[in-house]
């Protein structure tokens, strides 16, 4: 029996286990995040690395979860998009940032202009 575009439909965006699960990583890494940032069981170093990690790993799983991303063929128009905007963005922002700190490198600093002798009458 061919699938309606309803049943099309409503697997292209997930079922509510998939949900369930989703919601229920997302939680879970919500919570070991907040927990190792409460608790000090991070050494000095380390924390700021291991929320990276944690917050690329809530990323996906919401990339995956919610906004169904992902190789299955119906999904490969969306990743390929995202993918996409994700370049164009990191190519914005990284450009930005290179004129800034270039625009900073080459600007006069006030501090080195020498004072001019002010005429005495």
């Amino acid at each position: 029996m061919k699938p309606t575009s309803a049943t099309a439909h409503e697997s292209s965006h997930g079922s509510i286990r998939s949900h369930l699960i989703g919601y229920g990583l997302s939680v879970v890494l919500t919570l070991v995040s907040f927990g190792a940032v409460m608790s000090g069981v991070l050494p000095p170093g380390y924390g700021l690395a291991v929320i990276v990690l944690l917050c690329i790993a809530q990323l996906l799983v919401q990339l995956v979860f919610f906004l169904h991303l992902g190789p299955r063929k119906g999904q490969r128009g969306n990743t390929a998009i995202f993918a996409c905007t994700v370049f164009l963005i990191a190519i914005v922002v990284s450009g930005s940032l290179w004129v800034m700190h270039n625009a900073n490198l080459n600007m006069m600093p006030m501090q080195s202009m020498p004072l001019q002798a002010s005429p005495k009458g």
